[in-house]
């Protein structure tokens, strides 16, 4: 194998190496995002709303399967984040039980947390973008940029 060749080939194994250790450390970037909402939802949601997102009979309304959750789509950012008081209807029945706000959250992990709740238990809804979300948050004041 003449010289040039051989360097050649050195430099192919290096991009090679250099490309896998690459993807490695993104996969690894993205698997500990991956279930983030999921996560999120069992730490801040789930002693309301029930482990399956059930509610809790007509005190704490459900957000599977969710009608509330599929059509105030714009409403929900700021709803987690600043909380809410007073009435609403889900499903066809009353709530009127107060939501704490979740101020603690950064606008990605409200982006995660909304988007695990848009596409499981019977929600089969859009997801959101960390800038859509952050737009929404604008509204209420309530975007951190992050």
């Amino acid at each position: 194998m003449s010289r040039a060749t051989g360097t050649r080939l050195q430099r192919g194994l290096l991009l090679a190496a250099t490309a896998t250790v690459a993807a490695g450390s993104l996969s690894g970037c993205f698997t500990e995002r991956q279930n983030e909402g999921a996560k999120l939802y069992a730490t801040h949601c789930a002693s309301c709303h029930g482990d399956q997102g059930q509610g809790l009979q007509r005190l704490i309304p459900p957000v599977a399967a969710s009608d509330y959750v599929a059509q105030r789509r714009a409403d929900l950012p700021c709803l987690i984040r600043k909380g809410m008081k007073g009435p609403l209807v889900v499903n066809g029945i009353g709530y009127n039980q107060v939501m704490p706000g979740h101020e603690d959250l950064t606008d990605s992990q409200i982006t995660n947390l909304l988007n695990f709740l848009q596409t499981n238990w019977g929600n089969r809804n859009q997801t959101y973008t960390i800038r859509e979300v952050s737009d929404l948050l604008g509204r209420c004041n309530g975007s951190d940029g992050q």
